[in-house]
């Protein structure tokens, strides 16, 4: 039985097997602290979407400098965790800080938008549309 895995050509999807699941064991709660987002490029902008389910908004921090978004959101702990005889039978939900930067160049930085619906955060930042094509090409008279 051990040969007739180890000749499949999927012995690493399998669900014992696959490396993904041993970092899941080993590691579970690094995947769940990370800020899920897709970022879209189009012709004008750049619109990141994050999932920051029951974040208030005023504990999510935007800034943007040299090239950089940066994203940190603060959850207080739950009041809701235990009983009031300290009995707690599972905890899965994550408070704490988190935060993720991504490298977004040529930015209008004055023009970034975010708006904050059903725990998703969406974040425009428009491009900037006229950039010299060469600036460190110098023109003689």
């Amino acid at each position: 039985m051990a040969n007739d895995l180890m000749n499949r050509n999927d012995w690493l999807t399998d669900p014992f097997f696959g490396m993904r699941h041993l970092n899941d064991l080993f590691a579970p709660e690094t995947r769940d602290k990370v800020l899920k987002t897709d970022i879209k490029e189009t012709a004008h902008d750049y619109i990141a979407k994050v999932d920051v389910p029951g974040i208030q908004k005023n504990d999510i921090q935007l800034n943007y400098q040299d090239n950089i978004l940066s994203i940190s959101v603060r959850k207080d702990d739950f009041s809701d965790h235990e009983d009031k005889d300290g009995n707690l039978l599972m905890s899965e939900r994550h408070y704490g800080t988190m935060s993720r930067s991504y490298r977004l160049p040529n930015v209008d930085e004055a023009n970034i938008k975010a708006a904050y619906t059903d725990g998703v955060l969406t974040i425009t930042l428009p491009k900037l549309t006229d950039q010299a094509k060469n600036p460190h090409t110098i023109d003689i008279d």
